[in-house]
């Protein structure tokens, strides 16, 4: 460390300072110093949502409402029902959960579509995931997180 003229220790000034400052910020927060302040699009729609819909068993998921969905995914949900037309080559193709957030299958077990995203110039990042046994997931994020469809 290095002292300055009076023989004070601007080093340790320099870290008492800082760990003021965060303890401050600290106390104005409210939270804790380890807890991130990052935020993840959420999986499930704010605006209109009726009221908490609860955790999948299955998945540990949350639910989210088919009627909370963007009106594009409900039409997506309406042609995954009829069986299509879809809008892209890709709709339909498998999703090999890579990411590991939905319950572990076989290959080849979900599906996945795409829900077009307004004012985006490609596929956009929200999905709808069908299991084979009819389980729904939705990902607003591509795929960084998964909320189970409720009917």
């Amino acid at each position: 460390m290095r002292s300055d003229e009076r023989g004070r220790t601007t080093g340790a000034a320099a870290l008492g300072l800082a760990l003021l400052l965060a303890v401050g910020i600290w106390l104005v927060s409210g939270r804790d110093p380890g807890t991130s302040t990052a935020t993840s699009p959420d999986p499930t729609p704010s605006a209109g949502a009726t009221s908490d819909p609860g955790t999948d068993p299955a998945s540990g998921l949350p639910y989210v409402a088919a009627a909370d969905l963007p009106p594009e995914a409900r039409d997506v949900l309406r042609r995954i029902d009829a069986g299509g037309p879809f809008a892209y080559d890709e709709d339909g193709g498998t999703f090999g959960n890579f990411e590991g957030l939905l319950p572990d299958h076989d290959g080849g077990y979900y599906a996945e579509y795409t829900v077009d995203t307004p004012g985006s110039d490609d596929r956009g990042a929200r999905r709808i995931v069908a299991g084979d046994g009819g389980e729904l997931y939705w990902t607003a994020d591509h795929y960084a997180s998964f909320a189970r469809i409720r009917r």
